[in-house]
């Protein structure tokens, strides 16, 4: 039995309870020192790499962009070596731990995510696309022998895809990082990294779908037949222009050749419409839409048109074509920057600076009879084309060139195939109606010529729209302006040739330009009401596949203008998402203006 007092060896336990307490507290708090500094010194080296391999993104970018394929596979390679370490020095379970503490936790999560999903994009996208990217360039697309070699496109199918799956991933995985409670540097990336993702991902999007649809379309799986509309922008359609000539293309095994050429003319009228209209289609554009070959682009829906010219082609050719592409003089022209001049059966030299007037004014000076200037026309497109199949073209410029005409709405492609047809749509060649998202709110203004001339070379456009939320309710108004001029000369009627003016067959004035606008709203939208020129005007309203539309007629003599603006009420849900408009392309090319309006009169209506 011990002979210290019972009160003493309870003071000592007491002091031994405090001295073990005591070390277990300094032990805590020295492992969280050191915890700390383990987490600062690792996300220290963990920045560093990250910003190396920023660095690499844009180097790689600079050298995929340049064409120089043999220096990006290293920059690829040293790309997926920083995001790897990056993520592994984020990745231990000292940090992982830390991301639980107050405050500090968030930052650590976020930086931890940003590196996870850099090095999911260095080895799920650039590692795969770096393999291929060395035989799939923009010369990829050049024939050599007259062929496309198609090799190096399917062997790109399989990268490119999973490429294209891995930045669709990052950029959703991007956009659920939690920033509510992080440090402005740590946001700041998070952000940079989210638009990095979102500049991309289209981009990707695009060349997925290319890579997949080229060689099937190309003939790589069997001989394909396609219809080319060559569009007349001197007398305007909604989807371009009125289709003066027709061809048919025979594609195989990456060869292209040119086949039977045949004037737009040549097509009906049929007695009624070669397959069933929808009601929008009759009440806006009439029968006439699949009565004549000239029509089918009356209507916005590329995929309508092409169903009715494939239609009309089969009737009168008894072939059936696999898909429909169309495009314009301007498309042409920029062509013709890749080829260089061409030499016309004519004796005409067609470049890239005369394209446009050449053959959408002069033809019809030098050439009254219009049997000749469709003979001119088909002459100008074999003679563009033959010097492209052949190879004898600047690859890049080529690619260019078709990018251009694309994005203005000039280049079209549909295809007979369902599978092919749902990789076409939502691009630039697939010619839809406006969209709207929570990000975009797409507004469509397309112009039909009622002239029956090729007057409306000298029509001038803008465009305008603006949108604001004028309501308690939240939903926003919209407005759409568009501004169209007859540029002509003041003598119009007896300085230009009749074929132009149209001599006044159809029952317009020589000089004047008679115009269609329809303007076309997401299918969320309200019709509010329209205005002419300032002045409150009645209008065509109806529902074309879901969209509603309001459509006018103008008539213009030289000089004249006219401005025509519609309203429309939107869903509260898309209030926050900017405006955009698509429109008809003329010879010149038409981009969206701002428009700010007064909420209590959208349509000012004097």
């Amino acid at each position: 039995m011990s002979d210290q007092p019972e009160s003493r060896r309870a003071a000592v336990r007491r002091g031994n309870r405090a001295r073990t307490v005591l070390w277990i507290v300094l032990a805590v708090v020295l492992l969280l020192i050191l915890a700390v500094a383990w987490v600062g010194v690792r996300g220290a080296l963990a920045k560093g790499h990250l910003e190396r391999a920023v660095s690499d993104v844009s180097t790689l970018r600079s050298q995929l962009g340049s064409g120089d394929t043999s220096g990006a596979q290293p920059t690829a390679a040293k790309l997926e070596d920083e995001a790897s370490a990056a993520r592994s020095l984020t990745g231990d379970p000292v940090w992982a731990t830390s991301e639980h503490v107050p405050f500090f936790g968030t930052n650590l999560r976020a930086v931890r995510q940003v590196a996870a999903i850099v090095d999911d994009v260095a080895t799920g996208a650039v590692a795969p696309v770096s393999g291929v990217v060395g035989e799939l360039g923009s010369d990829s697309f050049a024939p050599k022998d007259g062929k496309v070699d198609l090799g190096p496109l399917v062997k790109a199918q399989g990268p490119v895809q999973q490429a294209a799956t891995t930045i669709d991933k990052a950029s959703k995985d991007a956009d659920a990082i939690d920033v509510s409670g992080t440090l402005s540097p740590v946001t700041s990336a998070v952000n940079q990294l989210r638009n990095a993702l979102q500049s991309v991902e289209g981009q990707v999007d695009v060349a997925n779908r290319v890579v997949q649809l080229a060689p099937a379309m190309l003939g790589a799986d069997g001989d394909r037949r396609y219809l080319l509309l060559f569009q007349n922008n001197a007398e305007l359609r909604a989807g371009g222009g009125i289709p003066g000539a027709v061809a048919l293309l025979n594609v195989q095994d990456g060869g292209i050749s040119l086949q039977e050429q045949r004037s737009g003319g040549s097509f009906g009228p049929y007695p009624e419409s070669v397959l069933p209209l929808d009601d929008g289609t009759k009440g806006l554009y009439g029968d006439i839409t699949g009565r004549y070959m000239q029509d089918v682009t009356l209507t916005p829906r590329f995929d309508v048109s092409a169903e009715l010219a494939r239609e009309m082609w089969k009737r009168e050719t008894g072939t059936e074509v696999d898909g429909v592409l169309a495009m314009d003089p301007v498309t042409l022209g920029y062509l013709l920057q890749a080829t260089g001049p061409v030499s016309l059966p004519t004796g005409d030299t067609l470049t890239s600076d005369n394209a446009v007037r050449l053959l959408l004014s002069d033809v019809y000076a030098r050439y009254p009879d219009p049997a000749v200037q469709d003979a001119f026309f088909a002459s100008a497109a074999s003679s563009v084309f033959e010097k492209v199949s052949s190879g004898g073209f600047d690859a890049k410029r080529f690619v260019a060139a078709l990018t251009t005409a694309a994005g203005e709405d000039r280049l079209r492609l549909w295809s007979a195939d369902e599978g092919e047809e749902r990789l076409i749509a939502g691009t630039a060649l697939a010619g839809e109606l406006p969209t709207v998202s929570p990000d975009t709110r797409q507004f469509g203004v397309y112009l039909n010529d009622g002239t029956g001339s090729k007057m409306d070379y000298y029509l001038e456009k803008t465009v305008s729209v603006g949108s604001s939320v004028c309501r308690k309710d939240g939903r926003p108004t919209s407005a759409v302006e568009v501004t169209i001029t007859n540029t002509a000369p003041a003598d119009a009627a007896t300085s230009l040739p009749e074929y132009v003016t149209g001599g006044g067959a159809f029952g317009t004035e020589p000089g004047k330009i008679k115009t269609l606008i329809a303007v076309y709203a997401p299918t969320d939208a309200v019709f509010l009401g329209a205005s002419k020129d300032g002045q409150g005007v009645g209008v065509q309203t109806l529902t074309d596949d879901g969209h509603p539309v309001a459509q006018l007629q103008t008539l213009l003599a030289p000089g004249e203008s006219v401005t025509f603006r519609v309203a429309w009420l939107g869903e509260a849900k898309y209030a926050k998402a900017s405006t955009d408009a698509i429109s008809t392309p003329g010879v010149e090319q038409t981009k969206a203006l701002p428009l700010r309006f007064d909420c209590a009169n959208p349509t000012p209506a004097g």
